[in-house]
């Protein structure tokens, strides 16, 4: 399993959001470098973001989620065209950011 993980559940409608574009980024002095990108399976999830045997150094990334393309398709109005996820990582261990996404709001937390 890759260190960082994600997946997305639409507690609009109590199921996993699928199709989802999502990018990895490391801070720069001139803003966001992409790491990775994927799309959210069926179950809502990405679970090969990075490879198995990468281990990221400490430090600050943020995962992009695009999220105006998904209520397009599901022809939902959004308040939220993009979310951005800040988090740190401390050390090696697996990092799972889940987003509990709506049209007008989302929550998330450190998962496992």
């Amino acid at each position: 399993m890759s260190q960082v993980t994600t997946h997305i559940l639409d507690t609009s409608i109590g199921k996993p959001a699928s199709g989802v574009a999502i990018h990895f980024q490391k801070p720069t002095k001139n803003g966001w470098e992409n790491i990775a990108s994927g799309i959210t399976n069926q179950d809502g999830r990405i679970s090969d973001l990075i490879s198995n045997d990468e281990k990221l150094h400490p430090g600050v990334y943020s995962m992009l989620f695009d999220v105006d393309e998904y209520f397009t398709k599901n022809q939902v109005k959004s308040f939220y065209p993009s979310i951005r996820i800040e988090f740190e990582i401390f050390d090696n261990s697996h990092y799972h950011i889940p987003l509990l996404l709506n049209p007008f709001g989302y929550s998330t937390y450190r998962g496992s």
